[in-house]
Order: structure tokens, then sequence, then C-alpha cells
């Protein structure tokens, strides 16, 4: 009755050379699969991510009209006044 030993943790590797998205530090992301899909982390500032099938960056919410950012308003408007300058006055001809 020998069971293979599944671990309860997925088996976290760390990539040589990679460099973190985030913080841009090298040999700090480690990389694991969980559920059939890989995940990737940085162990220096947390970064964290999925990958798809062809190791592409997933986005974790696409943006669209709903999700767009309110959109602030401007700062306070100020009057402007112009005031004529009587030397660049025109001549009559």
């Amino acid at each position: 009755m020998n069971q293979p030993n599944e671990p309860s943790q997925p088996i976290k590797r760390f990539i040589a050379g990679a460099i973190c998205p985030a913080c841009s530090k090298m040999d700090t992301i480690r990389m694991y699969q969980q559920d059939g899909t890989s995940h990737r982390e940085c162990v220096e500032c947390g970064y964290a991510d999925s990958l798809d099938e062809r190791g592409n960056s997933v986005p974790r919410e696409l943006a669209t009209r709903v999700t767009v950012k309110e959109v602030s308003k401007p700062a306070t408007s100020h009057v402007a006044q112009f005031y004529p300058n009587p030397k660049l006055k025109k001549k009559d001809s």
C-alpha cells in the first residue's frame, strides 16, 4: 500500500537570471505550478502574477469602460484678464 507522496504545497523553484518586472532585481523570482497554472513571485518586493500556457503574463483585470478610474476634476479655474498694449496699436492708413 505504498502511495506516492503528494506535497500539500507546490514546489517553488528560483529561476536563474530572471529579473523582477516590478523591482528590477535579478535572481529573486521563483516559479511554481498550482492547478495546472504557472505562477511567479518575487521574494524581494512581493510582486506576483500568473502565466498562461505560452508564458505570457495574465492581467488581473481587463480595462473596460466599467473599470476605468473616475476622471478627476481639473484644478480650480482662474480668470485671466488681458489688457491691450497701446504701443502695439495699428496705425490708421
